[in-house]
């Protein structure tokens, strides 16, 4: 399954929420994956989403892909859409 999603925190994916992404995404038992651009990284990875450098207002697209894939891609879209304090 993939969906595109916009970041709609205004840091952006800092430290915080790239690590509650990592968090959820490793929680589910499927591969969870994100595209910006031309890189693919493995959203279970802390090092490949903070490499991602990922700001406000971007797009990105998640590709689920395993047992539970629909549970993951709409809970790490949450967490992609979420504007965090």
């Amino acid at each position: 399954m993939e969906k595109v999603f916009t970041v709609k925190n205004p840091s952006g994916l800092h430290a915080r929420p790239a690590t509650l992404l990592v968090q959820k995404a490793s929680s589910f038992p499927c591969e969870v994956t994100i595209v910006k651009g031309d890189k693919n990284i493995n959203a279970k990875s802390i090092m490949g989403v903070m490499s991602l450098g990922i700001r406000q207002g971007e797009q990105l697209k998640v590709i689920t892909s395993g047992e539970q894939e629909q549970e993951a891609l709409n809970a790490v879209g949450e967490i992609l859409e979420t504007v965090f304090e």
